[in-house]
């Protein structure tokens, strides 16, 4: 038995994980109901950004919780999809069919040689050839303003089926969204709890270990860095398709330092941890910006707070609560 059996079925015990799908399946059960319970329009688009944001952070968390590569530079990927849909529409076709896959395959196709190149670091250089290589596409989305309009940004023509215009309205973009986000988790679950994300983890927990056992570490590495810029890649696109509008800054790296901040107060290694701090982190930026321009500063205290006192982020407290509960139990 591997390290990373041992350590997955201590963390994923079967009750665990049906109680994680009830819990999931009970909130898209409700985000799915709540527009025609009279939804307003605000709350429709709030709930659609923590989605894309939840997506974005969970693919990070497959390289950080579940690897162990703390990455500087996610936000690449995000923004590589993003002006990929918004170039393939406006060169090519606007038909959904043709642009959002084509656009998800520019992002994983771009993370195999960054990611090939990165994997063979780690730590803390680790964490600084991707925060360069994110940079780098910063600056060609930022400079190259023939092809993605510069600072300025770029429109992204709207979707079409089959020359029909679709996802015109703000509920029909809502349920889009919603149906996306549970299939990309569902897969992304599907990832973490097989052979390959056990393997993972134990690469996490002890790299020498895993490779005196014959794993190929590096391939294994790589194979986690293109799936977490692949299903980065889906919020990029889903974010364009929203915002109908693409700028530098979605690759900028305060992007990843804010992803990365969403899966830690939300806790890394926890399946549910970046849908956590995803929500945490974009309610206080809507309810404290309306208040004060220095919410970035209460965001700040939460992290060092929890990074003191809690280093499992939300999840691993509420994890380490049940866990005190069952055992004072019957």
């Amino acid at each position: 038995m591997t390290v990373a059996d041992v350590i997955v079925q201590r963390r994923s015990k079967p009750f665990v994980a049906l109680r994680l799908w009830s819990v999931l399946a009970l909130m898209i059960a409700a985000f799915a109901a709540a527009p025609f319970l009279g939804m307003p329009q605000f709350v429709q688009a709030l709930v659609i950004e923590i989605l894309v944001f939840s997506l974005l952070a969970l693919s990070l968390n497959v390289l950080l919780g579940y690897t162990g590569l703390v990455s500087f530079g996610h936000a690449a990927f995000f923004g590589i999809a993003g002006y990929a849909i918004g170039i393939i529409a406006i060169h090519i076709s606007t038909d959904i069919l043709v642009t959002f896959p084509l656009a998800v395959l520019v992002a994983a196709l771009c993370a195999v040689p960054i990611g090939w190149l990165s994997i063979r670091l780690s730590g803390f250089y680790f964490l600084m050839i991707t925060f360069a290589f994110a940079q780098m596409v910063f600056v060609a989305a930022f400079r190259w303003k023939p092809v993605t309009g510069g600072s300025d940004g770029m429109i992204v023509p709207g979707a079409t089926l089959f020359g029909a215009p679709i996802l015109g309205s703000r509920e029909s973009f809502y349920f889009f969204v919603l149906a996306v986000f549970t299939v990309c988790a569902a897969l992304l679950y599907a990832i973490v709890v097989s052979r390959f994300g056990r393997t993972l983890v134990g690469i996490r927990e002890s790299t020498p270990r895993m490779r005196a056992l014959g794993y190929n570490v590096r391939r294994y590495k790589l194979a986690a860095f293109v799936v977490g810029a692949t299903f980065g890649g889906v919020a990029g696109v889903l974010n364009s398709l929203f915002n109908l509008f693409i700028a530098p800054e979605s690759a900028h790296w305060t992007q990843s330092a804010l992803v990365l901040v969403m899966v830690l107060i939300g806790g890394a290694g926890y399946f549910v941890g970046p849908i956590i701090g995803a929500t945490i982190v974009l309610l206080l930026q809507h309810w404290l910006s309306s208040y004060t321009e220095y919410w970035g500063l209460v965001l700040g205290i939460l992290f060092i707070v929890l990074i003191t006192g809690a280093r499992e982020g939300i999840a691993g407290l509420v994890m380490q609560g049940w866990n005190h509960l069952r055992g004072k139990g019957p």
